[in-house]
């Protein structure tokens, strides 16, 4: 169950935040710390099973994992970033 928080808030914060632009939401941008206690393809089934029947299905999900266990955010998912769909001219 505490894939399913994380990913909650995970989800909503990238909600929030695509709701400032006026563009499409074409990708997310993680980074996974090598201590986050979920492993990349984990964390890609999780975040796939929540957004289906949603406004993100579709959306492209990228993640980077992050080396070392000293890493500053080892133990850490991190949203980097968000990619929308350029407007064009």
């Amino acid at each position: 169950m505490h894939e399913h928080s994380l990913m909650k808030d995970l989800l909503d914060k990238i909600q929030q935040l695509s709701t400032l632009e006026k563009k499409p939401l074409i990708a997310v941008n993680i980074q996974l710390g090598a201590l986050a206690h979920i492993s990349k393809n984990h964390l890609r089934e999780h975040f796939e099973h929540e957004v289906s029947g949603t406004t993100l299905q579709g959306v492209i999900l990228n993640i980077e994992e992050l080396d070392g266990i000293d890493h500053p955010q080892a133990q850490d998912i991190v949203l980097q970033s968000l990619e929308f769909e350029d407007s064009g001219g």
